[in-house]
């Protein structure tokens, strides 16, 4: 029977290789090696803890009663803040570019999640909304209940738009985290810079893409294979991305947009405008307009 003694040979040799960051994999390099990284296992509890604050009940192994939801969602908030804090402190420094340690990240990251925590009213009056949509949208639905409990895309805009609050308070890394393991669980990709209206539904969802500078107006639905996608890249003169500039559509109210359809570029599809399965889209729709595959008739 082999006993555990000191690493051989070739072990040595390859964590010693490892060990190096040289120039050839410089974005690897961090810029404050002495910071710990942010937790995605703390950064998903503090998600779950905030949708069992935002709907107590549905998710917890425990009861929660009228009597005791006021404690259970204070203990839940509490516990999220907390973890908050730290990981968006911790989010801040791999980011920042102060030559040395400096506390504006830690002075900011409570303030950051005291802001997030204030804008939960809000986003659970949006959730109640797609809730309902997805309802009212879905034949099959027994009640609201079984949306919140089983729909992916219930459960992708729950992620999202979490992570939505905190991309808007300029919070780096952390909102990606969030809609990223919601994309691995539902296959539902949602950038968290999307800016999403009231009573959206996502009808079964897998392979829907909606990417950054996309926005949704109200009571839109999408369904599965969708993409609101990006038409092409502008590139600097070094022939990189260029970055923070409008590349996706705009969904305005009431569109509804079928199976397999892809809608790409800064165009806008109108008001109470269709959009049929498998469609390639790269020009506006007007309000009220149709957009359909070409059928030929058949004896």
């Amino acid at each position: 029977m082999k006993t555990q003694g000191k690493p051989g040979k070739a072990v040595r040799q390859v964590a010693e290789e490892l060990a190096v960051i040289d120039e050839g994999v410089t974005p690897l390099k961090r810029k404050r090696p002495e910071e710990p990284l942010p937790s995605r296992a703390q950064i998903l509890e503090a998600v779950e803890l905030v949708r069992s604050a935002l709907f107590p009940g549905y998710f917890e192994a425990e009861d929660i009663g009228p009597e005791s939801a006021l404690f259970h969602i204070g203990s839940a908030l509490d516990r999220a803040e907390r973890i908050l804090t730290e990981q968006i402190r911790r989010a801040s420094c791999f980011f920042c570019k102060a030559p040395r340690r400096c506390e504006s990240c830690r002075d900011r990251s409570p303030e950051t999640a005291a802001a997030f925590l204030r804008a939960l009213p809000d986003v659970r009056k949006l959730l109640v909304s797609d809730v309902q949509a997805a309802y009212e949208g879905d034949p099959a639905a027994t009640c609201r209940a079984e949306t919140l409990f089983c729909y992916p895309g219930i459960l992708a805009i729950t992620y999202q738009r979490i992570a939505h609050e905190l991309y808007e308070l300029k919070v780096p890394l952390i909102p990606r985290i969030i809609t990223e393991h919601a994309h691995s669980l539902t296959g539902i990709d949602i950038h968290p810079g999307a800016k999403i209206g009231p009573k959206f539904f996502i009808d079964h969802g897998t392979g829907v893409v909606i990417g950054e500078t996309t926005v949704i107006g109200r009571s839109v639905r999408l369904y599965q294979g969708v993409t609101l996608g990006a038409k092409s890249f502008p590139l600097d003169a070094q022939g990189n991305p260029i970055k923070g500039v409008k590349r996706h559509p705009d969904v305005e109210d009431d569109v509804i947009v079928y199976a397999g359809a892809t809608i790409l570029g800064t165009i806008v599809i109108g008001k109470g405008a269709t959009v049929g399965g498998n469609v390639w889209v790269t020009e506006s729709v007007p309000p009220g307009g149709k957009v359909l595959q070409a059928h030929r008739g058949g004896r």
